[in-house]
């Protein structure tokens, strides 16, 4: 069932797709990416959303919500149809977070640090950055219970994903090197893998029918089969090597 959403409070300065900041018919808050993030990004969002769960990763949780025409066109943003109506992808605010930066990372407990890149090194999600320099890591951090959010999966399954770019880029990219170079932790990760990847298809198959659509018979640019054979990786020891 998906959540309708009553009101558009806000809109997020960061992030390419800027989500709005929107109530919902049951009280709570949620980040709403639609129309203007793109059907691909979407899908990915999604799809990447539900295998981070399934993975065991620290996402806050989602919805497909619904926004209706009225609300649009009563609606006096000036930008109110980037967001479109019809249904589109909510994820629920949290409380006292605040945008992960380069000082929190000694506070991230090492295994969830292992499993956020080893995640994305799965998925081919390069869309986490962090360095001296700056960059994005599309981290939360909870400072009241020194706890990491993991949000924005919109970049994942990139047909373009440069291994050795993610190795030096991605915010703890010194833990892949770990568990790439120790054998016990590669087989209990494969084992993990293994029961996450059952989701895809019941995530591809609970995407919503008119996101596969750009419009006018036009396809979503998200390749599943080429997504599967993106994740269907690990079982192959290539996996285990940054080329």
């Amino acid at each position: 069932m998906t959540v309708q959403i009553v009101e558009i409070l806000d809109r997020s300065i960061q992030g390419v797709t800027r989500p709005f900041y929107c109530r919902c018919e049951n009280g709570q808050a949620y980040f709403v990416k639609g129309r203007g993030a793109g059907r691909q990004s979407l899908i990915a969002e999604y799809v990447g959303g539900r295998l981070a769960r399934a993975f065991g990763l620290p996402v806050p949780d989602f919805e497909i919500v619904e926004i209706p025409p009225e609300l649009i066109r009563w609606c006096s943003r000036g930008d109110a149809n980037e967001l479109g109506t019809g249904l589109a992808f909510g994820s629920k605010a949290l409380p006292h977070v605040q945008e992960f930066s380069i000082s929190h990372i000694t506070q991230v407990n090492e295994q969830v640090r292992k499993d956020v890149v080893l995640f994305d090194w799965w998925v081919h999600n390069a869309d986490r950055t962090l360095s001296e320099k700056g960059g994005n890591p599309n981290l939360l951090w909870d400072q009241k219970n020194s706890r990491l959010a993991v949000i924005d999966h919109n970049q994942a399954f990139d047909p373009h994903f440069d291994s050795l770019q993610f190795a030096q880029t991605h915010v703890f990219n010194d833990c892949l090197l770990n568990i790439i170079g120790d054998l016990v932790e590669r087989d209990v990760y494969r084992n993990r893998l293994a029961n996450a990847i059952v989701e895809f298809n019941f995530a591809c198959d609970n995407v919503p029918p008119e996101w596969w659509w750009e419009g006018d018979g036009v396809p979503a640019n998200f390749n599943r089969d080429a997504a599967n054979e993106t994740l269907n990786r690990f079982t192959d020891d290539i996996f285990w090597r940054i080329a």
